[in-house]
Parts: C-alpha cells; sequence; structure tokens
C-alpha cells in the first residue's frame, strides 16, 4: 500500500512540533494564572465633609462647599463662537470676550477658562458641555472651600477656617475623622451656636448705626442669658465679610480684630458696682452708710505729703444708692480706705477679673488685676475701686454681672448650645455652670435696685424702657497714653451695663464704645444705644412687657417666618427672608437665580405672584 505525500514525515514532525509548542504554552500560562497573586481593587479614597456652623435654630451661618476650576484644551474646541455663547452668561463675561481669550489661545493645551466657579455654575457648565460634546476637552478640578451664607454676620465669633473663632477652636469636632479604612463620605460634626442670626442681624444694624454716628475705634455689644450664660448676641465693630476674608486680610486691620475677648480696657465708673458689692456683702459699710463729697478726696502718705483725688462733682453727703446714681468718685475713695488689698483682690478674682472667662474661643485676654506682690501706690486701690488701674475684657464684665443678676452666684458664659453629628444625634449639648456664690443673695439684689434707680433717676435714664424695668450702670473710663505715660485727655472707654427685668432678670445687655470722636460721656452716648438694643431683645424673646399681652416664651428665639419657602406656578414673596432660606432653592433645574448683597431680600424682579416659566431668572436684593 502507497502512503499518501500529505503525511510525509517532514510534515508529521512540523505538525507534532507545533501542537506541542501550543500545549506547553496553554499549560504555562494556565500556571501562570492559577498561581499569580490576586490584585486587590482600591477602593475610591473616603471623602471628608466638614461640619457646619448654624445658630441654635438650625439656620447655617458656615458651610463646607466646593469651587472649581474651570478650563480647556482650546487646540480642540473647534465652534468657539458657540462654545462662548453657551458659557459665556453662565460665567458672567461676555461671549465676545471669551471667545477672543480661546483663539488667541487656539494652539495650546491647556487654559484656564475662569478660577474658582461656584457649584451653581459648575453644574450648568456641566452639562452644556456635555450636550454638546465637549466633555473630553474641558475639565473641572474641584476646590474644597467653606462659604459664610451671612457675610459678615456674627464674624468675629464664627471666625474663619484656620484662623479664628469657633472655626478655629472647634476644629477637631468639625473635621471629618478620616482613617485608612475610611469609606465613601465622612462628616464631621455640626455646631450649633447660643446666637439667634436674625436677633444677630437687628442687633449688628443697631451698632452699625451708632458707629456710623460716633466713629470710634470700635464698639462691642454682648447680649447674655442671666440665668444660663448662653450669650444670645456676640457683635465686634468694625467686621468684615467671611467671604472675603483672605483677600481683603491686613495684618493689624481693626476689622480682624475680637475687641470683647482679646482687647482689655479700663472700664471706669460701670466698675462701682462690683466694688459696691463687695464692701456691701462684706460689711464694711450698709445701705444708710453715708459719706460726704466734696469733689476732692485727699490722701495723705506716711512721709507727710498729699495727693488729691477728685470727683466730677460736690455731691454732698451720699449713700450707695446715691453714689451709684450719680457716680460719685469720692464715696468709693473713701469705701475703698476701708477695704484691704487682699480682700479686694480676693473678691474680685471671685467675680472673674484677672482671668480667662473659658467661653469657647481659642484666644483670650485674661485683663490685668495687680496682685499682692506687687508694688501698691496711695491711690491704687482707691482708683481701682472706681475702674482704673484694672482693666478687663468685655466678656468679663459680663460673666462678673451674672453674679448680680443671679442672686449672687456666678454663670458661666457659652457660645455653643449643642454639637451634632450629622445624622442628628446629640454629641454635646450645653448645661449651665454655676460657680461659688460671690455675694449673697439680699446684696445682690439691693445693687441691682440701686441700678434700677440709676435708670429712673440718675445717668442711665436714656436707657429707660417704657414698660420693662432696667437696672443700669454707666462708665467713662480713661484710656491710658504709652507715649505720654498719662491718661489721654480726649480719648475714653464708654460703657453700660444693663440688666432687666430687674424683678426677674433674664438679659444682661452690654455695650461699649471706645475712642468716640466728640462727645463720649456713657450716659449721652451708650445709654440710648443700650434702650433701643434692650428694645429689640424684648420683642424678639418674647418677654412680657407690663402694658402688653403675656407671651410665654418658649426658649427659642423666633423673630419672623423662617419656615421652607416653595415655588410651585408663582413667584413666592421673598422679601424678609433670610439668604439660608433661598439655598435650598439653588438646586431647582427650572429657575435661576441671582443673588445680590447680604441679609435679608429687600427687593425682588420679578415680583411676587408672576407666573413661573421654564428658565426663568429671579433676582433677588439683600440688605
Amino acid at each position: 500500500m502507497q502512503v499518501n505525500g500529505f503525511f510525509r514525515t517532514t510534515r508529521l514532525i512540523i505538525a507534532m512540533s507545533a501542537l506541542t509548542l501550543i500545549s506547553v504554552f496553554i499549560y504555562f500560562r494556565y500556571a501562570e494564572l492559577a498561581f499569580k497573586t490576586k490584585t486587590q481593587e482600591t477602593p475610591p479614597a473616603a471623602t471628608g465633609i466638614r461640619g457646619s456652623i448654624l445658630d441654635r435654630d438650625g439656620s447655617p451661618l458656615a458651610n463646607q462647599t466646593s469651587f472649581y476650576d474651570f478650563s480647556i484644551s482650546p487646540d480642540k474646541i473647534k465652534n468657539t463662537e458657540l462654545f462662548a455663547e453657551l458659557t459665556a452668561p453662565v460665567l458672567k463675561v461676555s461671549p465676545e470676550e471669551l471667545k477672543k481669550k480661546i483663539d488667541e489661545n487656539n494652539k495650546k493645551r491647556f487654559l484656564y477658562i475662569q478660577k474658582k466657579i461656584t457649584e451653581d455654575q459648575y453644574d450648568i457648565l456641566k452639562n452644556t458641555v456635555s450636550e454638546n460634546g465637549w466633555s473630553p476637552y474641558c475639565r473641572f478640578d474641584a476646590i474644597p472651600s467653606r462659604v459664610y451664607p451671612e457675610g459678615s454676620l456674627a464674624m468675629h465669633l464664627i471666625g474663619y477656617l484656620g484662623k479664628s473663632g469657633i472655626e478655629y477652636s472647634e476644629n477637631k469636632n468639625l473635621t471629618p475623622s478620616l482613617k485608612e479604612d475610611s469609606m465613601g463620605t465622612v462628616y464631621g460634626n455640626d455646631i450649633y451656636l447660643t446666637i439667634n442670626k436674625e436677633l444677630q442681624f437687628k442687633l449688628e444694624r443697631i451698632a452699625e448705626e451708632t458707629f456710623a454716628e460716633t466713629k470710634p475705634q470700635n464698639i462691642m455689644l454682648i447680649a447674655a442669658d442671666a440665668k444660663n450664660g448662653e450669650i444670645l448676641s456676640y457683635v465686634s465693630l468694625p467686621s468684615v465679610n467671611l467671604n472675603e476674608y483672605t483677600a481683603l486680610y491686613k495684618a493689624g486691620d481693626d476689622r480682624y480684630k475680637n475687641f470683647p475677648a482679646d482687647f482689655p480696657y479700663e472700664p471706669g465708673s460701670t466698675f462701682k458696682i462690683f466694688t459696691a458689692a463687695i464692701a456691701l456683702n462684706d460689711g464694711i459699710i450698709s445701705p444708710d452708710s453715708a459719706f460726704s463729697c466734696d469733689g476732692v478726696y485727699p490722701i495723705k502718705s506716711k512721709n507727710g505729703s498729699t495727693v488729691r483725688l477728685t470727683c466730677l462733682e460736690n455731691h454732698g453727703l451720699v449713700n450707695v444708692r446715691r453714689a451709684l446714681e450719680v457716680s460719685c468718685n469720692e464715696f468709693f475713695y473713701q469705701v475703698s480706705e476701708k477695704l484691704t488689698a487682699q480682700k479686694f483682690l480676693s473678691y474680685l478674682e471671685k467675680f472673674g477679673f484677672g482671668k480667662q472667662t473659658g467661653v469657647e474661643f481659642a484666644s483670650e485676654s485674661a485683663g490685668k488685676l495687680r496682685s499682692l506682690d506687687d508694688y501698691w501706690s496711695l491711690t491704687d486701690k482707691p482708683t481701682m475701686a472706681i475702674g482704673q488701674g484694672i482693666s478687663v475684657s468685655a466678656l468679663q464684665m459680663v460673666q462678673a454681672a451674672t453674679v448680680i443678676a443671679n442672686r449672687g452666684k456666678k454663670v458661666k458664659l457659652s457660645f455653643i448650645k449643642r454639637i451634632q453629628d450629622h445624622d442628628k444625634n446629640l454629641i454635646w449639648e450645653h448645661t449651665p455652670e454655676y460657680g461659688e456664690n460671690v455675694i449673697s443673695s439680699s446684696t445682690a439684689a439691693y445693687i441691682l435696685d440701686c441700678m434700677k434707680t440709676t435708670t429712673q433717676k440718675g445717668t442711665g435714664t436714656r436707657a429707660k424702657l417704657k414698660d420693662i424695668s432696667i437696672a443700669t450702670k454707666t462708665g467713662t473710663g480713661q484710656i491710658w497714653d504709652e507715649k505720654t505715660k498719662s491718661y489721654s485727655k480726649t480719648q475714653y472707654v464708654s460703657n453700660c451695663l444693663a440688666i432687666f427685668p430687674v424683678e426677674d432678670p433674664e438679659i444682661i445687655l452690654y455695650i461699649v464704645i471706645e475712642k468716640a470722636e466728640g462727645e463720649s460721656y456713657a450716659g449721652r452716648i451708650v445709654a440710648p444705644v443700650i434702650g433701643r438694643a434692650a428694645d429689640v431683645i424684648i420683642d424678639s424673646l418674647g418677654l412680657n412687657r407690663d402694658d402688653a399681652p403675656s407671651v410665654e416664651h418658649s426658649g427659642k428665639i423666633k423673630i419672623k417666618d423662617n419656615s421652607p419657602i416653595s415655588i410651585s406656578k408663582t413667584v413666592p414673596d421673598f422679601t424678609g427672608r433670610p439668604k439660608s432660606n433661598i439655598y435650598p432653592l439653588m438646586d431647582l433645574k427650572n429657575i435661576n437665580f441671582i443673588l445680590t448683597g447680604e441679609g435679608w431680600v429687600k427687593k425682588q424682579n420679578p415680583p411676587a405672584g408672576t407666573p413661573v416659566t421654564e428658565g426663568m431668572t429671579i433676582e433677588l436684593y439683600f440688605e
């Protein structure tokens, strides 16, 4: 039998060799895949979102947001006219200007179109470039940032990221805890402050008007709950819009200084209420004790020399009530002579002077209270008794006032109402912290009643309210001039402390105007502001006025409608609404918003009642 040529030996060997090689390759490839260490997919890195800062009722004051750097590959954009026509309005530039910019760089592979566009601009632009097939040639780089919906409102309290205020002191709470095994989005805790933004806004407006009238270096205003120590309003002027903080920052600029916490001063006669409380409580004087004031008080030294301290007037025979009413210096000079330095300092320390109050700030001034080891001159004790030769912070004055308002017991001040996680679980809640009794309840009540007299017919008459009793004490402190080593004859610290209602104190209000131009007497420039601010607080809290129906106060501050707002068939009335009410509407895809200014809506276009149409623009102007 003859064998076919196809099966010749050479061909058979080649076929068998090829088959063997293929089999070997498959075997080794299988073995490689079988024993190769499997690479695990790396999960995406966790995203951290910083916690928000809100007012006591949950209105946002500081939120995490993202800005985006928008860039393109100009050499890939063929129809630059269309590109500019569709994107320029979103970027708020002219299409001609944008087209020219792209055309001039048409050979480049990279060009920044605009840096730090908002999330709203990003959403619109991303859809636009996607719909027109430009996505491969456009880039949006996210830049995590912070937005402050209310601008300059409570600026020094809220502070700036990494710089000051609650943003800085509560950084650990606000910062999300990112760990190696963290996945998805991790949120920081939310801080709820004790202030209410609408009350804060109204009191800031009063302070701003006063600032414009008196042209001072600064104004401080603090309103606190006398019973639990919660700060209801915290104003320091001048200030700056937190959204423009870094762009405007300049070292030494007064707008960035937290005056109520960081800058001590000599308060003057307002301090006399504490001297009187100490002397009465220690039994050195009684309500009936009287001293003669002839306008000059001589103090003799051991070597026979005489130092003469003056009073503004010759007040005649005065007791403690009358001395506070007319702010008689000589009465307190004589009282101080009966107080030992040790006793005086011991009481002042219990009131909280000479040390930080412990509020939630990273830095705070302790003021200056001389010690027993310091040299004491003939005039040190008498001048301290009238609020000179001792420096305090505005926060210290308010905390010391809690002793008088709260039946002799000091209450610690606080800026934080509560802390919650992102799911609204309570992490921490403020509870009042009471110190020891500094003075007796009867002494506190008597000082308060004397302050009421000061309002009715003394230096605080311009703070008088028509239908709620208010206790006040004014002071015009001198300012020490380091250059001349003497007190200035032209610059003063004008301040007034108020507590109300007198029968059952709920509010402590303290206002300081430093280095005002022209009139500086506290009874004339600060007392009227106390009256205006007190009226706003009373109405905001719903305190019962003698000639008004009783209003039960729930513990929450509600000034006007703050309910969610929605848009259906017609444009709603936005007037009087804060910016925070508008932000939820910014997510609407069929309506564009243009927001101008800060504060509350003053004007809108189109007017309320206008039919809503697809793609319409609503302009809101805030003041």
